[in-house]
């Protein structure tokens, strides 16, 4: 029996459109899932005790080595478009196999540090706690006598360093090396010195990518001999990357990251199904250059690309975003 023509279109009236919520702009961003703001950025800063090494970073273009002075104008600027705040990366002028510049207290991140926070108190200044940028070999740890990370005595340095950027007055120390139980470390050290109000936001899951070139290029920091896979992960595991978390969370981290980010949008997916804490994503030099070279090219439009890339990570479930687009992004959506 055929169906009367009312209930037809009745029936036609019910399907489902999805375009009905596409129609114009403002119903777009009505219905939109995820948003990035400016206050949920972090923009990576590399500031150089060497006033000489300050400059442009020929593969990352728009990027540059700062001096102290340079990098307090630039977090003037950061605030000002309603930043979340800036990650420090420190060069010094002089390496050694200890990193013993690092746990200056007169070291270009503390100095940098004291003059970002006199200046401009309520803006959060994470430091990156890591060796590699001080050590002449360029690994993540000191060496035993055969040559190999020595796990246990770079906790110490890392303690010692961390609390020497508390003492500057940073607000979050971002331990980046993998070391195992560098978290509880910090945290004990921390909190022995009367710094129970400096956060930690660990590299939980950092893992042992080809898309940190550029950064190593920045910092010149590749390493000498062999690589870092014996402590940063195999880009294969995901499973170990929620019990890296896990174990980091229990040992005191505040702010969990992964990185880098494109490459491990499930990575922070899991992490966000998983765990309650804030998550920050590394949006990394090298995912940088290569948006950027393609730009160049004419291969994609540059603003449309940056913004859907960093969409992905807040819909992925990141909360924060380091990225090198923060400053360009903040000023446009600001």
């Amino acid at each position: 029996m055929k169906q009367a023509p009312e209930l037809a279109a009745k029936a036609r009236g019910m399907e489902v459109r999805m375009r009905r919520l596409r129609t114009t702009h403002a119903m777009r961003q009505l219905v939109r899932e995820a948003d990035v703001r400016p206050h949920k950025l972090i923009q990576p800063l590399f500031v150089v005790e060497d006033e000489s090494a300050a400059g442009p970073i020929s593969s990352m273009p728009g990027i540059l080595r700062m001096t102290k002075g340079q990098a307090l104008e630039e977090c003037r600027a950061l605030h000002d478009a309603g930043m979340g705040g800036m990650l420090l990366f420190g060069l010094p002028k002089v390496k050694d196999a200890a990193a013993s510049s690092n746990a200056d207290p007169d070291g270009i991140v503390q100095q940098t540090v004291r003059a970002v926070k006199d200046a401009l108190p309520d803006f959060v200044v994470i430091a990156d706690l890591c060796n590699c940028e001080y050590t002449d070999h360029g690994h993540c740890g000191v060496l035993n006598a055969r040559g190999d990370i020595d796990n246990d005595a770079t906790l110490d340095l890392l303690a010692r360093t961390a609390l020497s950027y508390a003492r500057a007055g940073v607000d979050v120390v971002a331990p980046s090396d993998m070391m195992d139980g560098r978290v509880r470390a910090i945290r004990a050290a921390l909190d022995d010195d009367g710094f129970t109000h400096t956060a930690i936001m660990s590299y939980a899951a950092k893992y042992a990518s080809a898309f940190y070139g550029p950064f190593r290029e920045a910092a010149n920091c590749a390493p000498q001999f062999g690589d870092r896979r014996t402590y940063q992960m195999n880009p294969a595991n995901g499973r170990e990357a929620m019990r890296e978390i896990e174990l980091d969370i229990q040992e005191g981290a505040d702010i969990i990251l992964i990185k880098p980010g494109l490459a491990y949008l499930d990575i922070v997916a899991q992490a966000r199904r998983r765990f309650d804490v804030p998550l920050a994503v590394y949006n990394v030099s090298g995912e940088y250059a290569m948006l950027h070279a393609a730009a160049e090219k004419g291969w994609i439009e540059r603003e449309t690309a940056i913004d859907e890339l960093l969409v992905s990570f807040a819909r992925a479930g990141a909360d924060i975003i380091i990225t090198y687009f923060a400053k360009e992004y903040a000023r446009r959506a600001g």
